[in-house]
């Protein structure tokens, strides 16, 4: 198509008259340039800084602390107890809990920004005394948050759009089946897209041109709005949608020589005006027919267009910033070119969106705004074809009330950003609404310049800050009650482990004395007992004094050897029952030995630690033992085993020995025993046994004579009588009498064996048994004696019972004192990282403030 300008007359009645106010304007132009670079470079700052705290939050996040991610639900602030309030507070009450910790809950009361601060969130409790007093409606809008956002994530919100809310695939119900690492992965991702869109960010605010993007419904007019903004017929229009590419309008003289040509850029390649390889040239006459044959085409197009208006009048040749006008195809055309469009104003400085004054707002206009205005807080909107509208204050007020919703801010400053024209009448000789727009976009892109370009960033800066310190302070509420729910358990555990090492020792001494104490006093009192039977049992008396037992009756002369026999079962008996005795006050010793070992537990061992569950039966002590190789011994063990109830087993005593139960001759009359009482200097019990001789035989008479009438006479009085019974028999009446005394010498030797062997049997056999028990004890060694073999035996059960009892108890204290230790290593564990996140969080709360008061991130950025 034929390029058309505007008339000489037309163009003349654009151009302003010089007067005083535009003398000034190249100073008043050079010194807002200079306001702009300084907030500008305010601006590259705080992106580096934010970047840095990010970088640094997502860090902490992966290697010391699994950054939680908040759920606030909203609180009523009426109740049946507490009146409503007569306004709003800044303070806004929440209930504050954790997806993947649902018993975390907490009452915080969340502070919105305000300048120079991001959002604060502290503990219910301690805000109810420092609640702020009550503000207006327009203060609590806050200017760039929402009132319904203020409690809201902006940019890390963890959005799961699957299934309405309440059904098994809502965002609430997902979000709450993850674990702790997936949602800070989650987090970790939200984080990482910030990072690269601040990157971006900052190439935008250092580029020194400005992009402004003209978007809209179809039909809407945007291409019309181009036209009369550039005051020339450049971008085609017809009823059906004709733009279906991006079509960037730059200034030829500050860009191309010049020169007005289109560049059509090839897809997959970097555009370069200096290397023709990356685009293909077209006249700017052949626009029309490109965009006809490309409609289906998704095409980006670099129109480079000369302005021959003064620099105050135009735009696009404003004389002061590099301005590129683009054309973006209409939103609801497809889902390719509205995803397009989303993804492209990114890129944007400035927004100006077109919307019918016919149809208002569509759904997709919604979403578009309303995914705009999170990062601009600003966005210029022309309300085109208003003057075919007849009930216009109708008109005006739906759009202003859909523009309140969509984007606060905006419709704030609605008197500077909202425009309600009609781009067609205004085409030809301009009209003073359309003029206004004009005005106002000219000074919202060069004079306001640091709304325009540089309020998006800081808009986005405000909401990642605030989002930042809505995280990192709900995380620093739950490392707060970490830390000190990790101070109450080592105010707990750690006096109660100290306590349990100092005492450690202290047991262990008790315990060896309680153990020594029971097998000394087991040991003493079984020698007392079985030292004491057997010197009773050796005077022909029974070992111990009971009912049970009793002396055989004497049968008479004819039974005499059956007697013997019974007399020694007695005394062999009464020695066992002398070791029962002695085992059954080793039990009872035993057994009170365990109970101080168990009274120690009480007094060492922590409460809740489980004591220990051996139970000490006494009756098992000094069971045989059943395994195979006891068995085995108990077999071939020798027949001089001496130990009750030892080797040979419970119950196979000296009484069930058959080799002490052999009766002999000896047992009957110790010949040994009365001829060295008779004729020897010593004792009998003291000397050894030794075999029987024909001496010993033959003295057997003589003893029996010489016990006539129960006296015993000496050797020299036995010598001097048969010297004198020989004699007598010389003499002849001497033999007269020899057979009456020989009578009278068998009378006796007959009342003897009458009147005193039933006396003489039990200690003869009781005089054997001792030093029969003595001799295997010498065969043995000292500790093989009947005695001592016993109080080994009985004080070795002892130890090892105590010595069990003991083990138990240690290891029970080993065991509680291990898990105290790791349960104060592990509260340790958690204050350190606890405090550690609590500081962490505390001082990127402190540096987000502080960017935000380098950069000048207040509600009014």
């Amino acid at each position: 198509m034929a390029v058309s300008y505007y008339s000489p007359a037309s163009r003349k009645q654009q151009i302003p008259q010089v007067s005083e106010e535009s003398a000034e304007a190249p100073r008043v132009a050079q010194d807002m340039q200079e306001a702009y670079v300084g907030a500008k470079e305010r601006l590259l700052n705080a992106i580096d800084s934010t970047k840095s705290l990010l970088g640094g939050l997502r860090d902490f996040n992966k290697k010391s602390w699994v950054v939680r991610y908040p759920q606030l639900q909203e609180q009523s602030e009426e109740s049946a107890e507490q009146p409503a309030l007569p306004k709003r507070r800044k303070g806004m009450r929440r209930s504050l809990s954790f997806p993947d910790d649902p018993n975390f809950q907490a009452e915080v009361v969340v502070n919105p920004a305000r300048a120079g601060m991001a959002r604060s969130m502290t503990l219910a409790s301690v805000a109810d005394a420092e609640e702020e007093p009550e503000t207006t409606q327009q203060e609590s809008a806050e200017g760039l948050i929402p009132s319904a956002d203020i409690a809201d994530f902006h940019v890390i919100r963890l959005d799961l759009k699957l299934g309405a809310h309440g059904s098994t695939s809502s965002p609430a119900t997902l979000v709450s089946q993850l674990e702790k690492s997936s949602i800070a992965n989650l987090l970790d991702e939200r984080i990482s897209n910030a990072v690269t869109h601040i990157d971006r960010l900052r190439l935008r605010v250092e580029d020194t041109s400005s992009k402004v993007l003209v978007t809209g419904d179809l039909n809407a007019g945007k291409s019309t709005f181009v036209n009369t903004l550039l005051r020339r017929q450049v971008m085609p229009v017809d009823q059906q949608p004709c733009t279906t590419a991006f079509c960037e309008i730059h200034d030829a003289v500050a860009e191309n020589d010049g020169k007005e040509e289109v560049h059509i850029l090839k897809d997959g390649v970097s555009y370069s005006k200096e290397d023709d390889s990356t685009f293909t040239r077209a006249a700017l006459s052949d626009l029309e027919s490109f965009v006809s044959e490309n409609e289906n085409e998704s095409q980006v197009l670099k129109i480079y267009l000369s302005d021959t208006r003064d620099p105050a009048s135009s735009l696009l040749h404003n004389g002061v910033v590099d301005i590129s006008l683009i054309d973006a195809p209409g939103l609801n055309r497809d889902l390719v070119k509205t995803t397009s469009v989303f993804t492209r104003q990114e890129e944007i400085d400035v927004v100006v969106f077109v919307v019918s004054a016919e149809n208002h707002f569509t759904l997709s206009a919604k979403e578009f705004l309303t995914t705009a205005s999170k990062e601009k807080a600003y966005i210029f909107i022309v309300v085109n074809k208003y003057d075919h509208i007849r009930d216009k204050a109708k008109c005006k007020r739906l759009v202003l009330q859909q523009i309140k919703e969509l984007s606060p801010a905006t419709y704030e400053n609605a008197e500077e950003l909202v425009h309600f024209v009609d781009s067609v009448a205004a085409i030809e000789n301009g009209t003073p609404s359309f003029d206004e727009l004009e005005s106002s976009l000219r000074s919202f892109v060069l004079v306001k310049r640091s709304k325009s370009k540089l309020a998006p960033a800081s808009t986005y800066l405000h909401h990642i800050l605030s989002d930042v310190n809505l995280l990192v302070g709900a995380n620093a509420i739950v490392a707060e009650s970490e830390l000190k729910r990790a101070l109450d358990d080592l105010d707990r555990s750690r006096p109660v482990l100290e306590k349990m090492k100092n005492g450690r020792q202290a047991l262990e001494d008790s315990l060896e004395s309680v153990e020594e104490e029971g097998a000394t006093a087991t040991r003493s009192r079984t020698k007392e007992l079985l030292t004491a039977a057997l010197d009773r049992v050796s005077q022909g008396k029974l070992g111990v004094d009971m009912a049970s037992l009793k002396m055989p009756s004497y049968p008479g002369l004819l039974n005499i050897w059956d007697y013997a026999r019974d007399v020694k079962y007695a005394l062999l008996a009464s020695l066992d029952m002398a070791v029962k005795l002695a085992e059954d006050e080793a039990r009872v010793t035993t057994s009170n030995s365990v109970n101080k070992i168990n009274g120690l537990g009480d007094e060492h061992l922590p409460e809740g630690i489980e004591r220990p569950r051996r139970v000490f039966i006494p009756e098992a002590m000094f069971s045989p033992r059943t395994d195979k190789n006891a068995r085995r011994k108990s077999r071939h063990v020798s027949s001089g085993a001496v130990v009750a109830g030892g080797m040979l087993g419970l119950g196979i005593g000296l009484a069930r020995r058959p080799d002490m139960l052999e009766t002999s001759f000896f047992d009957l009359f110790d010949v040994h025993h009365q001829f060295w009482v008779t004729f020897g200097d010593k004792k009998a019990e003291d000397e050894e046994e030794s075999p029987m001789t024909a001496l010993s035989v033959a003295s057997v008479g003589i003893g029996a004579v010489t016990m006539v009438g129960g006296q015993a006479l000496g050797a020299r009085g036995i010598v001097e009588g048969l010297m004198r019974i020989g004699a007598l028999f010389e003499s002849e009446s001497a033999r007269k009498w020899a057979a009456p005394v020989l009578g009278a010498v068998t009378i006796g030797a007959a009342v003897y064996f009458v009147l005193e062997l039933p006396s003489t049997i039990p200690r003869t056999v009781g005089r054997r048994i001792k030093a029969t028990l003595a001799k295997e004890a010498e065969e043995r060694g000292a500790e093989g004696t009947f005695v001592e073999s016993n109080a080994i035996r009985v004080s070795r059960e002892t130890r090892k019972v105590l010595r069990l009892a003991s083990w138990d108890l240690k290891e029970c204290f080993r065991t509680a004192m291990d898990e105290k230790n790791r349960e104060v290593q592990g509260a340790e564990d958690v204050e350190r990282k606890a405090k550690k996140a609590l500081e962490y969080f505390l001082s990127v709360e402190r540096e987000s403030s502080e960017v935000r008061k380098l950069a000048g991130l207040g509600l009014t950025a």
